[in-house]
């Protein structure tokens, strides 16, 4: 065994990359205070091919050094835009036609294996903050709730590991 190079990897433009097809969800990041997991939600959205990710409220913007840091020339890729007002987002995402998760403990969430993707719909999926969570204003919005099942001590995972797992699940069921 030996590790491929960059070359073998063959690695499509940033141009390929934006005109290729993209997996039908999107991120929202709901007042996320680390820059880092930021970029990191970047980085995972290339890997991914997610079709969006909205930055709202306090979540920094590129180009912020530690976005840039961990994002590693994704914030060129993946197509972002900020949204101040989380709630008017979740509003207007709605209005069309894309289905609102939170990725949230709550009494109604949805063990993340349990979830049944419908091949014919386009989700978002919110990412809250890394200490109060998916804004309460933003719950009555959304048409569901996702939970990562977790058997250790802690409740929670850092956001950027949370974003990675549920994109891989719901990527997992809708393209391969």
């Amino acid at each position: 065994m030996k590790k491929r190079s960059l070359k073998e990897l063959n690695r499509i433009s940033i141009e390929a990359f934006k005109a290729a097809e993209k997996t039908p969800l999107i991120i929202v990041l709901d007042d996320i205070r680390s820059a880092l997991n930021v970029g990191s939600a970047f980085r995972t959205a290339d890997a991914f091919a997610i079709e969006k990710i909205y930055l709202c409220g306090i979540t920094a913007k590129p180009p912020h050094r530690e976005i840039l840091k961990t994002a590693i020339g994704a914030t060129s890729s993946v197509e972002w835009e900020y949204v101040e007002d989380v709630e008017q987002l979740a509003i207007s995402l709605r209005s069309a036609g894309v289905q609102l998760l939170a990725v949230e403990q709550t009494d109604q969430s949805i063990p993340l294996q349990s979830f049944p993707v419908a091949k014919d719909k386009k989700y978002a999926l919110v990412f809250g903050n890394e200490i109060k969570g998916v804004s309460d204003s933003v719950l009555p919005l959304v048409h569901g709730a996702l939970e990562v099942p977790q058997f250790g001590t802690k409740h929670s995972l850092n956001v950027s590991v949370c974003l990675g797992v549920v994109c891989w699940a719901l990527l997992e069921k809708m393209r391969l």
